[in-house]
């Protein structure tokens, strides 16, 4: 493959990619920031609602995150894909083992989250990797991308580790990324969707809900997780005021933490 090629699919990924973040991100927040702002205001995690500026701060970092998220794509589905342990056609090893790299690689996505997460929130890394996402205390759609150069590229790592560890056909990870950006837009919404005492049912109990993440970005620690709870609790990272905040959130009753963090 020569480098206009490449060039031409860094371009297809970018459009993709860009489109992907505009649509889905913009569309979420007219739907719960514009039209459904009053309507879902017993259910916001955070009693005010972000400025202006924040999400023109959180669109400037996303805009450049798409650039690296774009790149690392382009190098692993098409530069080194002959190295890696794609495979075509998409039912080579049974359409079941298909479906299964779906659940393999949210796990494997969750792991990676939260080691690099927890790693990133170490004093000597937080300031110079982590601190550009901690600016949204408040976070809105738009944060989801909203991360420093350096920490995009951690976060676009889950590419290559997917790519070179796990046998999977290219549609499944382009789909499983597209959930992923879906989930991350939830993490970030500033809203609960899930219905009360979820939290506490078999499965409520393992998901990391909006809740979850909305507590990590108001007070720094804790609630470290993506998809799943399993690692903080498992570590002991999940906060002892989470149940309390997602049953408040819930119940119609937000509480807006008076907890102030230098960022």
């Amino acid at each position: 493959m020569n480098w206009k090629d490449i060039g031409d699919s860094w371009i297809f990924i970018a459009t993709q990619t860009t489109t992907r973040y505009f649509v889905i991100a913009g569309v979420v927040f007219f739907i719960f920031y514009v039209l459904l702002q009053r309507a879902m205001a017993a259910r916001r995690n955070q009693t005010t609602l972000p400025g202006w500026k924040h999400y023109r701060r959180d669109i400037g970092f996303s805009l450049i995150t798409i650039l690296i998220f774009s790149t690392m794509a382009t190098l692993v589905f098409i530069v080194f894909s002959d190295y890696s342990n794609f495979y075509w056609p998409w039912d080579k090893y049974g359409v079941i083992y298909y479906y299964l790299t779906f659940p393999a690689m949210l796990l494997i996505h969750d792991a990676y989250f939260y080691a690099t997460h927890r790693l990133m929130h170490h004093p000597k890394l937080f300031r110079l990797v982590h601190r550009i996402h901690h600016l949204s205390t408040n976070p809105s759609p738009w944060t989801a991308y909203a991360f420093h150069p350096l920490e995009a590229i951690i976060e676009a790592g889950i590419i290559p580790v997917i790519a070179f560890t796990l046998p999977v056909n290219p549609s499944a990870l382009g789909l499983f990324l597209l959930f992923q950006f879906f989930f991350n837009v939830y993490g970030h919404l500033g809203f609960e969707l899930f219905p009360a005492k979820f939290h506490k049912t078999w499965i409520g109990r393992w998901v990391s809900t909006g809740t979850a993440h909305n507590q990590h970005h108001q007070h720094f620690h804790g609630n470290y997780g993506l998809y799943t709870l399993i690692w903080d609790r498992l570590f002991h990272t999940l906060r002892k005021d989470y149940d309390q905040k997602y049953e408040q959130v819930t119940a119609g009753k937000p509480v807006q933490s008076s907890h102030k963090v230098k960022v």
